[in-house]
This record gives structure tokens, sequence and C-alpha cells, in this order.
């Protein structure tokens, strides 16, 4: 039986590990081509576990030569992109907003919210010379509510909700469609990273009482990218465990 993905080419963003990773590999046992992307080097090591139809580019998606390339990696190889999943992201340091710096504010905006930008910005005239198809971009609940220290993750977050609408909004009658997964805590480098008495209190107030894993957000990313939501886009869905209905 055909994949949800057959026949469809994806890039990811952030596949080296996390919800990158999960997502990758969920694309590609759906049948899609996967382009796994990442600055990390643990790129090669999906694609190398994923085989066949699965290639690695190393990218640092703050720069747009490196976008442009990973981009055309997948025309060139694939013949076409139907699927972008902005996925990259990191945390920041943490501090409060009259003690953050501009050096680390910048670095957190460029990778989790102009990143999304230049994703979408280089992605979609293909998309539309093709006809169309999805965009998957990876915001966070921290889109919808505060986190105390982490003002440059919020706040690129929260510019990653809105790209979202009004880009789907701009390109909805051209058959792109553009939705945004919201995860709250997921098992992923950047939850490790954090400070544990902050994660131990996010779960604490999340509903389910736990964290999830990256599989579970890479099956929303699946239904995103697929057919199956062909009426969806501007959507923002959390995937948060209860966290933001408290």
């Amino acid at each position: 039986m055909a994949g949800r993905l057959e026949g469809k080419v994806a890039v990811v963003t952030g596949a080296g590990s996390g919800i990158g990773a999960a997502t990758a590999e969920a694309f590609h046992r759906e049948g899609a081509k996967v382009v796994v992307a990442d600055i990390s080097g643990a790129q090669e090591d999906v694609a190398k576990r994923l085989g066949d139809g699965c290639i690695a580019v190393h990218t640092d998606v703050a720069k747009s030569d490196d976008i442009k390339r990973m981009l055309a990696t997948a025309v060139d190889n694939f013949g076409r992109l139907d699927i972008l999943h902005n996925n990259a992201g990191i945390d920041g340091v943490v501090a409060n907003t009259g003690e953050y710096s501009e050096e680390d504010f910048d670095h957190v905006w460029s990778i989790n919210g102009r990143a999304v930008f230049l994703g979408m910005r280089y992605a979609i005239p293909i998309m539309l010379e093709q006809g169309g198809r999805a965009i998957v971009n990876t915001a966070s609940m921290a889109s919808t509510v505060a986190f105390p220290g982490m003002s440059a993750y919020c706040a690129a977050k929260g510019a990653v909700l809105m790209l979202t609408k009004a880009a789907a909004t701009e390109y909805a009658a051209k058959n792109i469609r553009v939705n945004a997964i919201l995860p709250g805590a997921i098992k992923t480098g950047i939850t490790a990273s954090l400070p544990e008495e902050l994660i131990q209190g996010v779960i604490g107030l999340t509903p389910m009482g736990r964290i999830a894993d990256p599989s579970e957000v890479a099956n929303l990313a699946v239904f995103l990218a697929s057919d199956e939501s062909s009426f969806m886009t501007g959507s923002a869905i959390l995937i948060d465990g209860g966290y933001t209905s408290l």
C-alpha cells in the first residue's frame, strides 16, 4: 500500500536530531524523498540510517545562500519540492529581558525566526512553479504563552506563528498550504539543555504529566504535509499535553 506522502519530495531543517530527525524518518516511511538539513553533522547519520531516497545537506539556516542550496538539492536530485518543514531551532541563553544581550537575542532570532522567513521566501517561488504543496513551520507553545527568561525564544516563536498566518493567506489561492505546529515540552536536545527546574516546572503544569517523544510531533507533521489536511492552512496546532488549556 502506498504511503501517505508517496511520490512527494520533502526538505526538513534541524533534521539531525529531535523533532527534525523524527519527522524526516516519518516522511521517508510514508514514501517521500527527503533532504535532511542540519548544521551539526548529525544529518549524515540520519540520511545513512534512512537509506535510499534521503540526502543529507550541511545547512546553516541563518544564511540565505545555505537555504537556497538546500532547496536546490531537493530539486536537482529529486526533480521537485513538495514539502518544507521549517523546524530548526535553539533555546538560547536564559536571562531576563533587561539582562539579555543584543548578540544573544540576534542569534536566537536568526535561527528561530528569520530562518523560517528565509525558508518560505525561497521555497514558495519553487512551489508556485509546480502548482503548490505544503509548508509546515515548527513554532512553540511559547508562541502563545510566556516563559520568563526566554524572551528571545518567545519573541521568535511568536513571529513564526504570524509568519505562518501571513504566508497562508497570501498563497491559499495558489495551492500552497502553510501551517504551524506548536509543541510543548518534547524530549529533545533543547529540553535537555534547559535548567532541570524549568523542565520539571513545565511537566508539573502539564495535565498529561509528561513530556512528549519527538515521534508524536512527527506524526502531526505528516498529517499537515499530506493531502489529508487539504482544507487546512494558517492553522496553529498545539501539541502540548494540555499545558495551555489551564
